[in-house]
Formats: structure tokens, sequence, C-alpha cells
């Protein structure tokens, strides 16, 4: 059986893996080169490579260090991928620059608006929790819009119970996923954008109507439903998407694997030297000596 992620699809990821290590040095100047180059990527290769990327972006490179201007580069990357899906559903979108108490993305209907985050974590970070998810953080910063929606890859979401659906239920929150994403938008390219303008308002519309469960059940059931019964054409497309939402699994883990396997081999052949020298390199030592020793009198008792 012929896999629904490409190969090719895999190439384009590992390409933008390591374009933005290469944009990352200067972070603050090159999101907006990002954001250039990836839609003039989408413009040229269609739909296609957008949902390519929405199936694949949901983890960050292990080869990312925590903390670092790759991995935040990355961030905006997901939040980029995230506007242009709904541009090319029809909506006017932007990818908010602020930094701090803010959504990441704002989108605009006819008939209604919304704020929309992008999450992507590593998988070999375990311990996921509320905290990680900020569904309480995005309905304060509604600013005034009626809806939020935080989209996830949907095999670090939890699938029995979690505060996190109790949260998104109880303050109008809607918890989305890059495989429900990309499902809309192969329906769009059959459809128009105009009906799918019109289901995901729906789908916004559910979240409020449910009654607040820390049930995985109790919360995707009625979303599920939603969208499977709105049109006898999302059937037909919603077991090629759960059918590549298994792939990106596995190809997330070949990728994180293959990487830590090289990083453990490289240890392994180092030098007692060597081995101080990179963890020296990790743990920031000399660039935090430099900060400490900066520190001064700032002559703030002079001041009278």
């Amino acid at each position: 059986m012929k896999s629904i992620i490409s190969q090719t699809a895999i190439h384009q990821r590992q390409f933008w893996i390591n374009e933005i290590q290469k944009l990352s040095d200067s972070f603050s100047d090159n999101v907006d080169r990002l954001e250039v180059e990836l839609e003039k990527e989408i413009k040229e290769k269609g739909i296609a490579s957008l949902i390519d990327h929405l199936r694949l972006c949901g983890n960050i490179p292990e080869c990312y260090r925590h903390d670092t201007s790759e991995e935040k580069l990355y961030s905006k990357y997901t939040d980029i991928i995230l506007s242009l899906s709904y541009k090319i559903l029809g909506f006017n979108s932007l990818v908010l620059k602020e930094r701090g108490d803010a959504a990441d993305v704002e989108v605009f209907a006819k008939s209604y608006s919304f704020v929309a985050d992008a999450k992507a974590f590593r998988l070999s970070h375990t311990a996921k929790n509320q905290k990680d998810f900020k569904v309480q953080a995005m309905d304060e910063w509604k600013r005034g819009k009626p809806y939020a929606m935080i989209v996830c890859p949907i095999y670090q979401l939890p699938n029995s119970s979690s505060q996190i659906y109790q949260q998104a239920t109880t303050r109008n929150v809607c918890i989305f996923t890059y495989s429900h994403l990309a499902l809309l938008l192969t329906y769009s390219g059959r459809v128009g954008t105009n009906k799918v303008e019109k289901l995901l308002e729906r789908i916004l519309q559910t979240i409020p109507a449910l009654n607040p469960s820390k049930s995985a059940t109790d919360y995707w059931l009625p979303l599920n439903k939603t969208m499977l019964s709105f049109s006898k054409e999302i059937i037909a497309l919603w077991n090629t998407e759960k059918i590549a939402a298994t792939e990106s699994i596995a190809i997330a883990k070949k990728e994180a694997l293959d990487f830590l396997v090289q990083e453990r081999e490289k240890i392994m052949c180092m030098t007692r030297q060597e081995a101080l020298k990179e963890l020296m390199k990790i743990y920031k030592i000399d660039n935090r000596i430099k900060t400490v020793q900066a520190i001064s009198d700032n002559g703030l008792f002079s001041i009278q």
C-alpha cells in the first residue's frame, strides 16, 4: 500500500530543519524572511506542500537544543504554517510579531474572528502538563474576539483524561490538531472556501456547548461528529488523514531516534577533553560567566 506521506514530504521537512538552523543566527531579522520563503514555496508547489508541512511540523527537531534561537524560530515556523493554512482556507490571517502576553496568530472571516496558536513538542519531552498547552492564557489573549484555537500534533494530546479539556470547555478555547486542519485543507480544495468557513465556525461553536469535563472522549466525540456530519466528502477524507497521522508518528520517531543514536555514538567516541568542552558548550558556562561579570553597580543609590 502506497504511503500517504511521501519521501518528497520528508525531504522537504529536512530542508526546512536545515534552513531554520541557517536563519536562526539573526532571529528578529529572519522571521519575516522565513514567512516570505514559505509563502513562495506554497505558491509554487500548491496546497499539497502545505499539507505536508502540517502533517510533520508538530515535533521540534531533536537537533535543536532547548531554548535556543533555532527552537524559537521553529516555533515561529509553526505559527507561519498555521497562518498560511488559514489563508488558503479563505481567511485573512497574520502572524503577530509581538512577544509576551499575546496569541501568535490572528484570523478574520467574513462574520467572525479568532486568535490561534501553534504547538510543537519534542518527542523526548515526556512531562507535558496543562501549562504546556496554555489554554487559560489563550482565553485571556482573545482580546475581545469570540473564539480561540490551539493547534497541536494529534499524537501529543491526552487520549483519556486531562485538565486541558476541562479548561478548554470552561473557557471556550478550541483544541484542534494539525491532522484536522490538513483535512480541512484537502476538503477546501474540493468544495471551495465558503463551506470551510462555515464548518470552522460550527467547530468553534461546538466547544462552549460542551459540558466541562476532563474526558478526552467527551471533548473529541462531539467535535469529530461536527466535522463528519457536515459532509459525506469529509467522511471519505477522514480515513486518509487517520492513516497519515499514524505515518507521521513513525516518521517523527525515526527522525528523533536517528539523531539521538548519532549523538550517543559521537559522545562515546570523544576523548575526555572533548567531552568536557561539549559539556561547557551545553551548559553555556562561558556565556553565563560573561553575564555575571557584566553586572555592576547601577548607581541608583547616587540618585539623591
